[in-house]
């Protein structure tokens, strides 16, 4: 099952002494004989930057108020311009929170006509800035679909991973999204909700979860959606301090690794994936901009950059990777 490799610097980026024996991401690979590399680039992922209204406590990119990180005009026309020169079919506008990026509208207007799906991350409370209200209908406009994080149904579960008065906040951005047609029938507005447990352990069932979380915000606040999406945190940024300080590194890794399921890794977001970071620069995947792991382990400048990277070309790969291979992964 040939499926790439990863190159030699990645190889060596693994987690420190928190593993302990603990069977490395390229050992694992190389055990059950894949290799970890690109088909076409389907997904342009844009992180306009680290600065966030919120400071979740399960942060890969440790993005917060404080983060001052924030992509400028001069890449945002950097990066329109390596999308138009390369045609992709979806392109994935994350931060941080995106609405806080002050040339947001000029990244989202120039998307709207180089790619036929376009994702806007959104923490939910971030849209309702001062700016959340042309933001929203500008979204609405373009059928841009909507990704929302929410990590739980319980407020004090929320309120305690993301911050004080993020749950209420939540589901008042969501109650205004449906009002404009979000996640409700035949409208061809797409509401989807990523979920993210509150401590060390694994999602559970991305279907259970998802029924749950249905039937819960539809008979508590009438609030409808299109999909849920269950992923385990990934042990980097803030969510890794937490590990650290919390002594659950080492036994979240184990998790991790002894999930590991090699069918996912042909499904990896990765494989039909470019990051771009928020000052221009390239990545597999965001969570290896946490890592800084550069673009099949190099540093490359979207300025830099004709082409999509090219089928066949390796991912750089290091032991955060296990996340998005355990159970049913991450893609």
């Amino acid at each position: 099952m040939g499926i790439g490799q990863s190159s030699s610097k990645a190889a060596e980026m693994i987690l420190p002494a928190e593993m302990g024996c603990i069977e490395t991401f390229p050992q694992a690979l190389s055990r059950h004989g894949l290799r970890l590399e690109r088909e076409n680039a389907v997904t342009l992922q844009v992180n306009v930057g680290l600065l966030c209204n919120q400071t979740c406590k399960h942060c890969h990119l440790d993005a917060g108020p404080h983060r001052r990180e924030i992509m400028d005009r001069e890449t945002v026309q950097e990066v329109l311009a390596y999308a138009e020169r390369n045609p992709f079919e979806v392109i994935d506008i994350t931060g941080g929170a995106p609405e806080l990026n002050p040339h947001i509208f000029e990244l989202v207007d120039g998307c709207t006509s180089l790619a036929s799906r376009i994702m806007f991350r959104s923490n939910l409370s971030a849209l309702l800035s001062h700016r959340g209200q042309e933001l929203r209908k500008r979204l609405q406009e373009g059928g841009i679909t909507i990704v929302a994080s929410f990590p739980a149904l319980n407020m004090n579960q929320t309120d305690a991973q993301r911050g004080d008065g993020i749950f209420q906040k939540s589901v008042d951005a969501f109650q205004q999204l449906n009002a404009l047609g979000y996640g409700e029938p035949d409208t061809g507005l797409e509401l989807n909700l990523v979920s993210n447990p509150t401590g060390a352990f694994l999602a559970p069932s991305q279907k259970q979860a998802e029924e749950r979380f249905r039937q819960v915000l539809k008979n508590k606040w009438d609030i409808h959606f299109n999909h849920l999406f269950n992923f385990a945190n990934v042990p980097l940024g803030r969510f890794r301090k937490w590990l650290i300080k919390s002594g659950n590194m080492e036994a979240y890794m184990k998790k991790l690794s002894t999930s590991f399921n090699p069918c996912a890794v042909a499904g990896l977001m990765c494989r039909s994936l470019v990051s771009v970071s928020w000052d221009g620069y390239l990545y597999d995947c965001d969570f290896n901009i946490a890592a800084q792991l550069g673009l099949g382990g190099k540093r490359i400048h979207v300025s830099e950059m004709d082409n999509a990277p090219s089928q066949g070309s390796p991912i750089a790969t290091a032991d955060h990777c296990y996340t998005c291979t355990a159970g049913s992964g991450f893609t």
